[in-house]
C-alpha cells in the first residue's frame, strides 16, 4: 500500500497516527485501533501563503482620507503579490505609505488597528486611514491558526490593554511571565515575539527595528527564520538594513512610482549603510560639507 500525504493525516476519513517506520494506527469507529504496515511517503507540508494578493478597489478617497490620492505608491497601485515569500518587507523613504499600506491590509485582515491578535480589540486613538475599505485581500484557502499585528508606534496601548483583560494573571504566561510594562521597550517587544507568536500565523509589524539595538534586530531576524520555517507568512515594514537582510525575503520599494521589488543590495538602506560604515569620517565630513553649503 502507497500512502501519499502529510503528518497527521486522514485516510479515508479516519485520522492516522504514524507510530513508527511504516507503521500507522489507525482508529476504528468502533473504537478499536488498527495497526496496519504501508510504504509511506510524508510530504513536508508546503508553505503556507494566507494572503496571496492585495488589490486597490478605488481611490475614491474623500475628507480626512483624500491626501491617499497624493501616495504615489498608493495612487499607481492595482494588484501586489504577497506570496512571493513567508517574508515580504515594504520598504522606502518617510511619507512613501509603507505603514499606511501595512496598517490597511491589517486591518482588512481582521486585526484591530493599534495592533495585537485577531481576538483583541481596543482604541486608545482612532488615527487609521480609511484604506482599508478602498482594497481587497486575496486569500488562500488555508487559515492562519495564529495572528497578530505589532506596530512601534502603539505597542505601550497595546501593552496596556493586554494588562487590563488579563484579570487572572494567566495571560501575561503567553508572553514571558513577565508584565510588559515593567520590561524596556526593546526587551517587551522581543519577548511578545519569542514566547507569544507561533507557527501557521500570520504576523505583520510595523517598524519593529524602532525598540530594537542592532543585536536585538538579529535575535528578531532568528525569530522570523522559525516562525517562517513553521509556516508563518509575515509582512514588515522597515528601515533596518539588518531585517530586510533576510534570505529569499521578497522587497517592495514605495517611492514617488509604482510600488516595485528590488534586490536587497539595490536598495538605498543597504548601500548607504555600507558606505558609510566603509569610511564614516569622510562620509561625514562631505555630509556636514553639504549641509553647510545649503545653509550659506
Amino acid at each position: 500500500m502507497l500512502i501519499v500525504a502529510q503528518h497527521p493525516f486522514l485516510f479515508y476519513g479516519k485520522k492516522v497516527k504514524i507510530i513508527g517506520r511504516n507503521l500507522v494506527r489507525l482508529k476504528l469507529v468502533s473504537g478499536a485501533e488498527l495497526v496496519i504496515y504501508c510504504q509511506m511517503i510524508i510530504k513536508e507540508r508546503e508553505q503556507a501563503m494566507f494572503i496571496r494578493s492585495v488589490e486597490l478597489l478605488d481611490q475614491d478617497f474623500r475628507g480626512l482620507d483624500a491626501y491617499l490620492a497624493e501616495i504615489p505608491a498608493i495612487q499607481s497601485l492595482t494588484s501586489l503579490k504577497l506570496a512571493v515569500s513567508p517574508v515580504t518587507f515594504f520598504v522606502g523613504e518617510n511619507g512613501m505609505g509603507k505603514s499606511t499600506l501595512l496598517e490597511a491590509i491589517a486591518i482588512a485582515a481582521g486585526f484591530n488597528p493599534e495592533g495585537g491578535s485577531l481576538q483583541l480589540r481596543f482604541s486608545s486613538s482612532d488615527t487609521h486611514s480609511g484604506l482599508y475599505q478602498h482594497i481587497k485581500l486575496i486569500r488562500e484557502p488555508a487559515r492562519p491558526q495564529d495572528g497578530y499585528f505589532l506596530r512601534a508606534e502603539s505597542f505601550y496601548n497595546l501593552a496596556t490593554a493586554l494588562e487590563e483583560v488579563d484579570y487572572d494573571g494567566r495571560l501575561k504566561n503567553s508572553y514571558g511571565g513577565r508584565s510588559l510594562h515593567r520590561q524596556s521597550h526593546g526587551e517587551s517587544f522581543l519577548s511578545l515575539v519569542l514566547n507569544r507568536l507561533g507557527s501557521h500565523g500570520l504576523y505583520i509589524f510595523d517598524e519593529p527595528e524602532a525598540a530594537l539595538s542592532p543585536s536585538r534586530q538579529m535575535t528578531l531576524l532568528c525569530a522570523l527564520h522559525d516562525l517562517a520555517r513553521a509556516g508563518s507568512q509575515i509582512l514588515i515594514a522597515t528601515h533596518s538594513p539588518i531585517l530586510m537582510a533576510y534570505p529569499g525575503a521578497a522587497i517592495y520599494l514605495l517611492e514617488e512610482g509604482p510600488i516595485r521589488q528590488v534586490d536587497y543590495k539595490d536598495t538605498e538602506h543597504y548601500q548607504l549603510t555600507r558606505r558609510f560604515l566603509a569610511d564614516p569620517e569622510r562620509f561625514l565630513s562631505l555630509l556636514f560639507e553639504q549641509e553647510g553649503s545649503r545653509k550659506v
